[in-house]
């Protein structure tokens, strides 16, 4: 006995063709789904015959084996490629263009757009020009197609066309539930005009990001009132030299020229303390140390003719519990009418479960906004996304290197899309 195996959208089709090639003479043995339908792609069935080799009709042709995944990707970039070479081809033939019509094509934009005609495109020239900007946008889609063969942890196969944005993003560290969360959201919502090409996907998902990260955006203090910050967090982050960006930027800076006072806990580094009296000096901004905590509420009366306090705190590992307790201590001490702003400081190099464990250890001082540090050091910024999404709770600046004002931005959820999916770039600060 001869098995021939023939393949259909459906069992019926896939039968339909068994009955074409050896007509009814067949036994059918089995029936098998090896495709299962997803977004943008048919199901597939195939159905194993069982004949007897005398019976097998002379016309008949043995079929191909199914191609796999990847070889039928390969066949159709090479496809699209064809189609690509045809079109300029084309396009030379109707511009009377005698050189190789990809020679063009190949140099870089600025070099095109120097020799590009000054005279009006035919109309057929133009349609054609369309037509090769979709082609190589599939290539690209193809491409990015191969670059994981596992499938997002959803109901159904991420379509071809946001295979780019869901590598970005991925690479990024983003967490993986938050992730397939915004792919869901984006599949759900998404116009299906706009999924023509990855290029409009990947605005719209930049706009899905936008909405979804929580900022506080910069306020000053009205009349009569100031504003009490105190930056906490692990050893080592920057807390000093940010309360030092934060002392410049308020005191000379912004369009009014406020007072500021400085109120330093971290007494267990007598570096720390030298540190910002040295800034104190060269600012001429007052400055207090606290050692116990029964003296918190005595520096912050020292410093009421400031508009912004700002106090920096000893750093300490978030499993340290001896130390996060003395600075709740003194927050507890706190015997004004001053509301303590407390932004807790982590850096942007660590993944997103490191950030996790320090947010929820230092939680317990009541984090208000969070501020993240060494922008400069990294190439990935999905965690600090992860992070603000998960604990809701806003971001309030970014430190993106260690120069004194400069390298202190104000945070927005369009500065931290661009990271994400572009990566940090100093000219855009």
């Amino acid at each position: 006995m001869k098995i021939l195996t023939f393949t259909g959208r459906t069992p019926s089709e896939a039968l339909k063709k068994a009955k074409m090639e050896i007509g009814d003479e067949g036994m059918l043995i089995e029936t098998k789904e090896i495709q299962k339908k997803a977004l943008g792609r048919e199901p597939l069935y195939e159905i194993v015959i069982g004949i007897d080799e005398a019976m097998i009709p002379s016309s008949y042709n043995k079929p191909q084996k199914p191609l796999s995944k990847q070889q039928a990707l390969k066949d159709e970039s090479q496809d699209v490629l064809y189609d690509i070479s045809h079109a300029a081809k084309q396009i030379s033939k109707i511009s009377k263009v005698v050189d190789d019509p990809l020679k063009e094509y190949m140099q870089p934009q600025s070099k095109r757009a120097e020799t590009a005609h000054s005279a009006v495109e035919p109309k057929e020239l133009k349609e054609i020009k369309a037509e090769i900007n979709k082609l190589t946008d599939k290539v690209k889609i193809i491409q990015n197609m191969f670059w994981d063969e596992k499938a997002p942890d959803l109901e159904a196969q991420i379509p071809p066309e946001f295979a780019e944005i869901y590598k970005l993003a991925s690479q990024s560290g983003m967490n993986r539930e938050h992730l397939d969360m915004l792919m869901k959201i984006t599949l759900e919502h998404m116009p299906l005009k706009m999924r023509e090409n990855s290029a409009t996907v990947k605005r719209y998902f930049q706009t899905i990001l936008r909405k979804m990260v929580p900022i506080r955006r910069e306020s000053t203090p009205n009349v009569g009132t100031k504003k009490v910050m105190m930056l906490v967090g692990p050893t080592g982050v920057g807390k000093t030299t940010s309360i030092a960006k934060l002392a410049a930027r308020y005191s000379f800076l912004m369009e009014k020229k406020y007072k500021v006072g400085l109120v330093v806990l971290d007494t267990y580094r007598i570096g720390a303390v030298e540190q910002l009296m040295q800034y104190a000096r060269m600012m001429k901004l007052g400055i207090e140390t606290v050692v116990d905590p029964p003296e918190f509420t005595s520096a912050l009366e020292s410093l009421k003719y400031c508009d912004y306090i700002l106090i920096d705190t000893m750093g300490s590992s978030p499993y340290d519990k001896g130390k996060i307790e003395k600075i709740y201590e003194c927050l507890n001490a706190n015997n004004t009418s001053y509301n303590v702003d407390v932004v807790l400081v982590m850096p942007s190099s660590i993944k997103y479960e490191d950030l996790k464990v320090t947010y929820e250890n230092f939680s317990s001082l009541g984090v208000d906004t969070l501020m993240f540090t060494k922008l400069d050091e990294t190439m990935g910024f999905g965690n600090i996304f992860s992070l603000a999404y998960e604990t809701k709770k806003p971001i309030s600046y970014f430190s993106v290197g260690q120069e004194v004002p400069e390298d202190l931005v104000t945070a927005s959820s369009d500065f931290l899309v661009e990271c994400l999916l572009h990566g940090f770039n100093r000219s855009k600060v």
